[in-house]
């Protein structure tokens, strides 16, 4: 038995973390964000760098630490209904009812549809996620190889092919940064704002989602005893955390620069095109459609897996692995086809519900040393944040329901009266109520503390 990783292997899983996470969103946000925040820039990129990569390093941790090897197990601290109920709401929005059909969707987009007419869009779409989604499921039937496939071959070819760009941004840059105005989104509270927009690449959530498959694969190299695989995950999410950083700052920062030659973009992919074009001309063109695919490719054979994975944990005598592969990979293949902007307009809202969930699921799980897997801890705390989330659940729902008189009167309700709510925040201070008359609660039945250190 290995007591710990040698620093190669560290360095594998580290890019195997940072392949999973690092999709096309990943890309396109920071580029977004970059040219959007102008003289703000610093503020913006540094609070989505904490929502970024911060919460996804912690998300996984939190998982070794508390000794939990997937989502599920953790969330049955909770209570065994709150598991099944919130990790097959996670799994499913994070993987083929939003994010996995968005990996094929963003690819053609970015790195195809400028080359295709718009009369025929729609059959070029259906070919390229038909040739994409098999791509994909040929590599998530193959689950035992996910290291190989991602941490050896895909990422290391994405970062390479990425660097060209930010090199060339480096040697030859388009002016100076932060120059330009920013636009009304980032003028007030740009750190809080650029946190909110860590949420867009869902790594959080995806974070414990991914947990089942870092963990499983330190095992696989040797490492058994649960405290050593914490120390271990954490020693890999470091790498990632420096890796993800990196590449989030050199884009934010490379599109910065970008207002002082082209018109302000408002959509990450128009912008990235143009940049790769500005250093590359034509072959930009296919050097940035190669990035987006493999960046799509690996974070979609990533949830497959953990999908999968999941479903055989929770329902261990329903389908195979197999089966739920093919089926995980069919659904996304259609929704990719047949109206993905509905999905996103519907998943939205349920990705602002589950973000303080997730978020107070992690930071419970890493006090394991001093509040065990205390149920009333647990259960109270993600109460009075499951109840108070629901006002950015109703905020968040498409215009036409959110406008309605009766939610309106309730959102005001909350502007009024929840600090925090404004900035995306109102469930903190409920959060910690719940947290802390948990705690006096223990503290005054002694006779019920049973895995809580005080």
């Amino acid at each position: 038995m290995k007591k710990k990783l040698s620093f190669n292997q560290t360095l594998l899983v580290g890019s195997l973390l940072f392949g999973l996470y690092f999709g096309a969103g990943n890309l396109i946000f920071p580029i977004e964000l970059g040219q959007n925040s102008g003289n703000n820039l610093y503020k913006v990129v540094l609070g989505f760098i904490v929502s970024g990569v911060g919460l996804p390093l912690l998300g996984v941790v939190a998982s070794a630490i508390s000794k939990n090897d997937s989502l599920f197990e953790m969330g049955k601290t909770v209570s065994n209904k709150f598991a099944f109920i919130f990790t097959t709401a996670l799994y499913l929005t994070i993987g083929p009812f939003f994010a996995i059909p968005r990996t094929s969707t963003v690819a053609f987009e970015v790195g195809i549809a400028s080359n295709v007419s718009q009369d025929k869009i729609k059959i070029f779409l259906l070919i390229f996620s038909l040739i994409f989604f098999l791509t994909v499921l040929a590599f998530a039937l193959k689950p035992g190889k996910i290291m190989d496939n991602i941490g050896k071959i895909l990422t290391p070819t994405f970062l390479i092919l990425l660097s060209v760009l930010v090199v060339l941004a480096l040697i030859k840059p388009m002016g100076g940064l932060g120059e330009n105005q920013p636009i009304e989104k980032y003028g007030n509270n740009p750190l809080f704002v650029g946190i909110l927009d860590g949420y867009n690449t869902m790594d959080a959530l995806a974070s414990l989602a991914f947990a089942i498959i870092i963990i499983s694969s330190i095992r696989k190299l040797g490492v058994k005893d649960s405290n050593q695989v914490a120390i271990e995950t954490l020693k890999s999410g470091i790498i990632c955390l420096i890796a993800m950083s990196t590449v989030y700052v050199s884009l934010a920062f490379m599109s910065s620069s970008s207002v002082n030659i082209m018109e302000i973009g408002n959509n990450g992919g128009i912008i990235l095109s143009n940049i790769s074009f500005h250093y590359l001309g034509n072959f930009g063109k296919i050097l940035l459609a190669a990035i987006v695919i493999i960046a799509c490719l690996k974070t979609a054979i990533g949830l497959i897996i953990a999908c999968s994975e999941i479903f055989i944990e929770m329902y261990p005598n329903s389908l195979s692995y197999k089966t739920y592969a093919i089926t995980f990979t069919l659904i996304s293949f259609l929704i990719a086809n047949l109206g993905l902007q509905n999905i996103i307009s519907l998943s939205i809202p349920v990705l602002m519900y589950m973000y303080p969930l997730a978020i107070v699921l992690i930071f419970l799980s890493l006090l394991y040393t001093l509040i065990g897997k205390n149920k009333l801890i647990f259960s109270l705390t993600i109460g009075f944040t499951a109840i108070f989330s629901i006002f950015d659940f109703l905020r968040a729902l498409p215009e036409n329901i959110s406008n309605l008189n009766f939610i309106q009167s309730i959102i005001e309700f909350a502007v009024k009266n929840l600090p925090g709510f404004n900035l995306g925040f109102g469930w903190v201070i409920p959060g910690l109520v719940g947290f802390i008359l948990a705690i006096i609660i223990c503290i005054i039945k002694k006779d019920q503390i049973k895995q809580i250190n005080l």
